[in-house]
């Protein structure tokens, strides 16, 4: 049993992002590494979140505070990311051939970037839940929620995929200098982390779930949006 709920959280919480890479990215050689950079940069805001935990002592105990500094912290970088790309520009499109710039053309890089962004939150969060998913011991036992590894296994997924989608929205905002599409996007990430903090109550574990698909449902349809898609697209993409 410990093992069929390890494997099944893990393809949970990594299911649709291992397609994503295989299809969209994997044969990329310069996605791979945008992927890397996005992944990089979340690392950078998790250290900064981690130096201001250690320096405010009084509120170590306090995982509201944390939680709302790293949010803030993660949209620093992903602002971080945008101009750090958008100086490499010049450069990459001396330094490329044209089939390399086509591969992160448009809204390409921004995806890729926010991809490897989502990724890295996902292995973050999700890896202790999962080592400890095999046992010894029985998840609910001191009445928080026996859904707990579920849970965090779709909390995870829902996550990756908006981190993803919320770069194509900011880039694209940052672009066309509308920045009140960017401070919606952190009001939507700072609402979606909050209502993680239900997940130790029993009878509100599955709140923070529905949350974050409503989100994750209008940030897809956002992002395609931002991305240049429409309904013609898609009727034209089922009739190939």
């Amino acid at each position: 049993m410990p093992l069929m709920v390890f494997f099944g959280c893990t393809m949970i919480a990594f299911g649709p992002s291992l397609a994503m890479f295989i299809l969209t990215i994997a044969k990329y050689p310069l996605r791979v590494i945008l992927l890397v950079v996005g992944a990089f940069s979340w690392l950078l805001a998790l250290l900064f979140s981690a130096l201001l935990w250690l320096a405010v002592v009084p509120l170590k105990e306090q995982l509201a505070f944390s939680l709302v500094f790293s949010v803030i912290f993660q949209e620093a970088m992903r602002y971080g990311l945008f101009r750090m790309m958008k100086n490499a520009e010049n450069g990459l499109d001396d330094a490329l051939s044209e089939d390399e710039k086509k591969s992160i053309s448009n809204h390409k890089l921004s995806y890729t970037t926010g991809f490897g962004f989502g990724l890295m939150y996902g292995l973050f969060s999700i890896v202790n839940v999962l080592s400890q998913s095999i046992g010894p011991g029985s998840v609910g036992i001191d009445g928080h929620s026996s859904n707990f590894m579920l849970i965090s296994a779709f909390l995870t997924s829902s996550t990756i995929l908006l981190h993803t989608f919320w770069n194509v929205i900011v880039f694209d905002a940052l672009n066309k200098q509308q920045y009140y599409k960017v401070i919606t996007v952190v009001c939507l990430h700072m609402l979606v982390s909050c209502c993680s903090l239900l997940n130790v109550q029993q009878n509100l574990a599955f709140v923070s779930v529905i949350v974050s698909y409503i989100v994750l449902i209008g940030t897809t349809v956002w992002a395609f949006k931002a991305a240049g898609g429409s309904v013609v697209n898609i009727k034209s993409c089922l009739n190939r």
